[in-house]
């Protein structure tokens, strides 16, 4: 959807739906440029998933975050986006 500064923003979820517990992640994006989409806050991604270390310890809230930011990092996000983005 187009903002003020008429740059598109959304948002964009990815899940997973298992037998044992389904997981999802979800975070929001804007254009900043011509097909070139960002994550509006990085350290902003909701998810329902818990991580933890080697040893069974739930990580700390930042710790989490960065190995969650690896993992978007990877998805295919940008280009899904940006193909919607074309349609429209």
């Amino acid at each position: 959807m187009p903002g003020a500064s008429g740059h598109c923003y959304g948002q964009t979820v990815w899940g997973r739906f298992c037998g044992n517990g389904d997981a999802g992640l979800a975070w929001d994006w804007i254009e900043i440029g011509k097909g070139v989409v960002a994550m509006v806050d990085p350290m902003r991604v909701v998810t329902n998933m818990q991580l933890v270390s080697i040893d069974g310890r739930p990580l700390t809230p930042l710790d989490a975050a960065l190995h969650i930011n690896q993992f978007v990092r990877r998805l295919p996000w940008q280009e899904e986006v940006r193909r919607l983005l074309q349609t429209h």
